[in-house]
């Protein structure tokens, strides 16, 4: 019977999956050396939207099957990050900030919240995510969340290339960046803590780190059915016609 890590040695085996997260995928990797098109920023936006309003939906199906009153008191923090409230020390929240953002690269607003332009395989990735933190556990659920170990670095990467090879961008438009750099600190502790804690036996430690690659899984995905649109001109239904057919309102 395989022996349980120690605490020190699980969390280092968490970390260690930061090595698969999509700073690595080359749509990202182009995007932070400068060498994505007006096109190509604009489809990522427009696309990553659907996962920015998914996440405060995911987060409450997290507090919905959790009863421990002291664990939902500090979650709910992320529900108020994304969506907004009035007690915030930000500006805006961080689903208002990403339509700033939306409107600073060239996008129409009101397409964006149309979701116009979100792939079908960008959907599909970002519903299995919430389907899966509405049938987990909300200790699976959490350390799902744990993605955001290596957020920090992505956010940072966009906030210091993008001045430098998208001028073209208004800067003001890169306030979720700035945001999520305190806050994704501030959610891994929680995260963490929560993972650390439930997950003891050998099965339980593999279970979590099966969950965590699954997130990644997820985040990976979404940038591969952007490639395929954006930097290998496949969108849907390539050579059977051009307009964009796939479905975009369906009830989750």
């Amino acid at each position: 019977m395989k022996d349980a890590m120690s605490r020190e040695a699980f969390q280092a085996a968490l970390l260690a999956k930061g090595q698969y997260y999509h700073i690595h995928h080359p749509f990202h990797k182009a995007m932070y050396s400068g060498k994505c098109t007006k096109a190509q920023i604009r489809g990522w936006v427009a696309n990553r939207f659907y996962y920015q309003t998914s996440i405060p939906i995911k987060d409450a199906a997290i507090m919905a099957n959790c009863r421990d009153q002291k664990v939902r008191q500090q979650w709910v923090q992320r529900i108020l990050d994304h969506d907004g409230h009035e007690s915030l020390d930000c500006e805006w929240g961080g689903i208002e900030a990403w339509l700033r953002l939306a409107e600073s690269v060239g996008l129409d607003r009101q397409e964006v919240l149309d979701e116009k332009w979100v792939l079908p395989g960008v959907r599909f990735a970002v519903d299995a995510y919430v389907n899966f933190a509405r049938r987990a556990t909300w200790q699976e659920a959490a350390c799902s969340s744990l993605t955001e170990l290596f957020a920090p670095e992505i956010h940072q990467s966009r906030l210091e290339s993008w001045p430098t090879h998208y001028p073209w961008i208004d800067q003001s438009g890169l306030t979720y960046f700035r945001q999520r750099l305190s806050q994704a600190r501030r959610d891994v502790e929680q995260g963490m803590a929560i993972t650390l804690d439930h997950f003891h036996t050998a099965d339980q430690q593999e279970r979590a780190l099966n969950i965590l690659q699954f997130k990644l899984d997820i985040l990976w995905s979404l940038l591969d059915a952007l490639s395929m649109a954006y930097e290998f001109d496949r969108p849907p239904f390539v050579g059977v016609t051009d307009a964009p057919v796939w479905h975009h309102a369906i009830d989750r």
